[in-house]
């Protein structure tokens, strides 16, 4: 069974930065496109960043771009997001997503699997 799990979320200041991991096991993620997506209290989840199956593009929301990186290790079936200079409007549960695409889509609905996700917290 294709499964995802999120890990690395915490509690941390204005400023500060956190590595998530997402770790995919029961199926070949490592072909296909991976997201990040956040979901803040008494909002819709919205995307963060994509990647490509094999790494060579990624795209970023505006509020994140420039703090953020998305990037991937196939052999390892991992995703991560690093989040430097975070800022308290950060704060929110993080969810891993694969598609069954090779490219990557905004739309959280391209998105076939989903991690349990991550609560991230940033106090000012």
């Amino acid at each position: 069974q294709a499964q995802l799990v999120e890990s690395g979320g915490g509690l941390v200041q204005a400023g500060g930065s956190l590595r998530l991991s997402c770790a995919a096991s029961g199926r070949t993620f490592s072909s296909y496109a991976m997201g990040w997506f956040r979901q803040a209290p008494g909002k819709e989840r919205e995307f963060v960043a994509a990647i490509t199956w094999s790494g060579s593009s990624t795209s970023y929301a505006n509020s994140v771009k420039g703090r953020f990186t998305i990037s991937r290790d196939n052999a390892k079936n991992t995703v991560y997001l690093q989040m430097n200079n975070l800022k308290p409007e950060d704060t929110a549960v993080y969810y891993c997503a694969a598609t069954n695409f090779r490219l990557y889509y905004y739309d959280l609905v391209k998105y076939d699997y989903w991690g349990p996700g991550t609560q991230v917290t940033v106090s000012s």
